[in-house]
């Protein structure tokens, strides 16, 4: 059977920064692919470089070793094809909420008539519950309010490759369970493809088809694959009932924690587990939830 054909990968990549005894080793002989249609999710302990990750296949910044290929081709910048959630929102403060993501849809929608251009505007604003804030700029609106104009603006574009480094950290629980709903409805309808970096493995299994850790750096390497077998669509109350997805969970959160041990042995500083929390209130959260080691 012919294997199927990636819409992104990574060659051999490899990343770090300065030479010399300042050299930095961030990433080592990466080595991935991503299928066209699939949600994929890479999990990880804060500051292991899933931002770096990113970071290569936005086009920001290039491996020191290796190939990041798109469609085939070599990675050389940023494309509307690939649209990308920081976890920081960038936003210009002189623009408000509407203009913020009317720049983008703008952009990437130059031949739409100016009424189907607000019409969509207004749906991914309203999605996001900003709409009684159209008019405000950056300065008025709240961290975690910034942070949906943010995913609102990359939404509304449609990109053909979702990147999102943890984009909904910062917001309330309604709020970010409402935009996992919304981020699915969108890659599930438009057969888009799907990276969503993140630290909540529960969040990583409830949206991705498959499940890949980024062991610590120095030098930090991908471990092993795991597939959620877990029917569609995802109801977050039943899923801790679930035979698959409790054993999926077992399974990386058993990987996290003897990497957390192998980082607590070497005195290795700064690194935090993942959020583990039950989806279902009322559970015990996984004993190493928000440890640091």
């Amino acid at each position: 059977m012919q294997e199927k054909i990636p819409i992104a990968e990574f060659r051999n990549v490899s990343v770090w920064f300065d030479q010399g005894n300042s050299r930095i080793e961030v990433l080592k002989e990466i080595n991935l692919k991503i299928y066209e249609g699939e949600f994929l999710a890479i999990v990880g302990f804060t500051g292991s470089g899933k931002t770096t990750l990113v970071s290569l296949l936005t086009g920001l910044l290039k491996p020191s070793k290796g190939e990041v290929l798109y469609r085939g081709k070599i990675v050389e910048g940023p494309d509307l094809e690939r649209g990308v959630i920081f976890q920081n929102y960038s936003l210009l403060p002189w623009l408000n909420v509407y203009e913020n993501v009317a720049l983008a849809v703008n952009v990437v929608y130059p031949d739409w008539d100016r009424k189907r251009r607000d019409a969509q505007i207004r749906k991914f604003v309203d999605m996001v519950n900003l709409t009684p804030a159209l008019l405000k700029k950056p300065n008025e609106l709240s961290g975690g309010m910034r942070q949906r104009v943010a995913v609102a603006r990359v939404l509304a574009t449609d990109p053909e490759l979702l990147l999102m480094d943890e984009p909904l950290g910062a917001l309330d629980a309604l709020t970010r369970g409402n935009l996992q709903n919304e981020i699915l409805k969108i890659w599930g309808a438009n057969k888009r493809t799907a990276l969503l970096i993140t630290n909540d493995v529960d969040e990583g299994i409830f949206m991705a088809d498959r499940i890949i850790p980024l062991n610590p750096g120095p030098n930090a390497t991908l471990g092993p694959e795991y597939k959620v077998s877990v029917g569609r669509p995802r109801i977050k109350a039943s899923l801790n009932s679930d035979p698959n997805f409790r054993a999926v969970r077992n399974n990386i959160l058993s990987y996290l924690a003897d990497l957390g041990e192998a980082a607590k042995q070497s005195k290795s500083n700064g690194l935090k587990l993942p959020d583990l929390k039950p989806l279902t209130p009322g559970l015990r959260s996984f004993p190493f939830r928000r440890k640091a080691i």
